[in-house]
C-alpha cells in the first residue's frame, strides 16, 4: 500500500475522536440502521464520478462517515472502490463507541475504523479524498445542514468530494448531493426502475437541505413535477421497458431547460444528476 507504515496503521487502527484519537467527537448518536449493499447505488456513482480523481490523488483514502450499527457500508466501499484503485482505503467513523468496537473485527489493511463525528479524526494530518455521509443528515435539522458541509468539505484533500444523502432501508430509492470545497455541485437521483410508480416517489428520500423544499415555488418541487408529466408522456415506451422510459422522460427534461449534467450511461442506471443551483432552496 501507499504511504508507508504510518498510513497503514491509520487505516488499521480505532481510537477516541480527534487526529491522534483525542478530543470531543462532533455530533450525536443516531438510529444506525443499516443493511448489506444499502449503499451501492451512491458507490457505483462514486466509482464513475469520481474514479478519474481517485486515480490521481497520492493518498486513495476514503471515509465512511456513520456507517452505522455495523460495518457493512465500509467494507463494501472499499471494495468498490479497489475496482477503481487497488491500493484505496477506507476509514468508517462512527461516534458511538459501542460501534466502533463491534466493527474492529472487520479491520484489516486498508479498512480500519474510529470514533469521530464531523470532525472527522484522521492520524498524521491526513485529508480524504471522499467523503461518504449516507443517512446521517436526515436526522438533523435542516438549519444545521449549511454548517455540517462546511466543515465536512474543509477537511477533504484537493479535487476531494463530500457525497450525502438518504436512501430507503434496502437501496432501491436514493438522493444525494455532491459537493467540494466551494459547496454544493449536483443533485443525483437513483432508483431502482422496476419498483418506481412515478419520479416523484423519491421525494421521500431526499437529503435533509431539500425534503421540506418539496413546495410549490422551490426548485425542487418544479423538478419532480417536470420529471412526473415527462415520466406521463412516455408511457407508451413503457413496452420496451422501464429504462426506455426512463431516458425518454430524462431527455425531455434536459429539452425543458434543466441542467442535467450526466448522459445515457448514466441514465441506464435509472440514475439522473441535476446542476444544485436549479434545486437549491429559494
Amino acid at each position: 500500500m501507499s504511504g508507508g507504515t504510518g498510513r497503514a496503521r491509520a487505516a488499521r487502527g480505532a481510537g477516541g475522536a480527534g487526529p491522534g484519537g483525542s478530543g470531543a467527537a462532533v455530533g450525536v448518536v443516531t438510529r444506525g440502521t443499516t443493511n448489506p449493499n444499502r449503499l451501492r447505488r451512491m458507490d457505483r456513482w462514486i466509482a464513475a464520478a469520481h474514479g478519474p480523481q481517485l486515480r490521481r490523488t497520492a493518498d486513495p483514502l476514503a471515509v465512511d462517515l456513520g456507517y452505522g450499527a455495523a460495518p457493512w457500508t465500509a467494507v463494501e466501499l472499499l471494495g468498490r472502490l479497489r475496482r477503481v484503485r487497488a491500493d484505496a482505503q477506507v476509514v468508517g467513523v462512527e461516534i458511538d463507541p459501542e460501534r466502533v468496537a463491534a466493527a474492529l473485527p472487520y479491520a484489516r489493511e486498508g479498512l480500519g475504523f474510529v470514533r469521530g463525528g464531523f470532525e472527522v479524526p484522521l492520524p498524521d494530518g491526513r485529508r480524504p479524498t471522499l467523503i461518504r455521509a449516507a443517512n446521517v443528515l436526515r436526522q438533523y435539522a435542516e438549519d444545521e445542514v449549511p454548517a455540517v458541509w462546511a466543515r465536512l468539505t474543509a477537511r477533504l484533500a484537493p479535487g476531494g468530494l463530500l457525497v450525502e444523502g438518504t436512501c430507503d432501508e434496502i437501496g432501491r430509492r436514493h438522493v444525494w448531493v455532491a459537493l467540494g470545497p466551494e459547496g454544493p455541485r449536483t443533485v443525483t437521483f437513483a432508483t431502482r426502475l422496476g419498483s418506481l410508480e412515478r419520479p416523484s416517489d423519491l421525494a421521500e428520500r431526499l437529503p435533509k437541505a431539500l425534503i421540506h423544499r418539496n413546495v410549490p415555488g422551490e426548485g425542487v418541487h418544479a423538478f419532480l413535477t417536470g420529471f412526473d408529466r415527462a415520466w406521463a408522456a412516455a408511457a407508451p415506451l413503457s413496452a420496451l421497458g422501464a429504462r426506455q422510459r426512463w431516458i425518454a422522460a430524462v431527455r425531455a427534461l434536459r429539452a425543458d431547460g434543466w441542467p442535467v449534467t450526466d448522459g445515457p450511461a448514466r441514465w441506464r442506471q435509472g440514475e439522473v444528476t441535476v446542476a444544485w443551483e436549479a434545486l437549491a432552496p429559494r
